[in-house]
């Protein structure tokens, strides 16, 4: 089977890079960094099965309380994760929530506490073959709405703000490079983007917030602090597991929103349209 180079698909029809097809996924999807992470996410939903596996993406299907909701892997860095979602968008999926880790650079944010962002500095590569220097990368409301009352509901500790997504995990995020090599922007980014309150350091959201504007999709991130840049500490996986259930809990919560709009003929959320709602309970009579 031959297809167009402009946007191309396999032997089988299905994309080129995702191995996936119309149907295979859910409207909402969830896009954590690595793969074991994706397996990890779909373990803990109430039934779910591979779909495909390529390079750095893997994806998987399934259910959590009720709604149908996938997983896929973006591998790290805006390139990869822009993939992801082009592919994505072309098989049905409206809706992403990606699922990382983040390293901290306010003193405020401990080891293990999760961050929302509601927008991202954009210092990557990726959203500049997209768009002009002055087009903001932010989150769609809802998206954030819902993983706040998903984090309130777990009891988990959260900081809502600005992060920072960036093309390098080291000099790019104020790290010393190979043999102590750092240029002389990278000494005092840490110092400026603390001024500006900007509340982490990460990978992937900035390109994830910026397509899905783009594309009038919605997205959102939950990100569990591993790093605390401040203070020089580390902890793998900190926070994760918390984070998964979080991102579960807010596609949850999401889905009855729709359900919401969707009896009231209404096309955006806004806080009236909620009064007899509750979560897992949906809208009461």
């Amino acid at each position: 089977m031959s297809s167009r180079a402009s946007r191309p698909l396999d032997e089988e029809g299905r994309t080129y890079h995702l191995g996936l097809r119309p149907g295979d996924v859910s409207k909402y999807v969830l896009l954590p960094g690595e793969v074991e992470r994706a397996g990890r996410i779909a373990a803990s939903w109430d039934e779910s099965h591979l779909v495909s596996q390529r390079r750095e993406y893997v994806t998987y299907t399934g259910t959590y309380r009720g709604v149908k909701v996938s997983v896929t892997s973006t591998g790290i860095g805006g390139p990869a994760a822009a993939i992801a979602v082009e592919e994505l968008l072309d098989v049905g999926a409206d809706t992403f929530i990606r699922v990382g880790t983040t390293g901290a650079i306010q003193d405020f944010i401990d080891l293990g506490d999760l961050v929302i962002p509601i927008a991202s500095v954009r210092m990557d590569g990726t959203t500049y073959q997209y768009v002009p220097p002055g087009y903001p990368a932010v989150a769609s409301y809802e998206v954030v709405q819902a993983l706040v009352e998903a984090a309130e509901e777990l009891g988990a500790r959260y900081h809502i703000g600005i992060t920072a997504s960036t093309d390098s995990f080291f000099v790019g995020q104020g790290r010393p490079g190979h043999g102590g090599y750092m240029p002389g922007w990278s000494r005092h980014l840490i110092e400026e983007l603390r001024q500006e309150r900007v509340l982490n350091f990460e990978m992937e959201t900035g390109t994830i917030f910026t397509l899905s504007s783009v594309y009038g999709a919605r997205a959102g991130a939950v990100l569990a602090v591993v790093a605390q840049r401040v203070r020089d500490e580390f902890r793998a996986h900190a926070g994760e597991e918390v984070a998964i259930k979080v991102a579960n809990e807010a596609v949850k919560i999401l889905a009855e929103w729709d359900q919401v709009k969707e009896r009231q003929g209404k096309a955006y959320l806004y806080p009236s349209l909620l009064s007899g709602w509750a979560p897992g309970r949906g809208q009461r009579p």
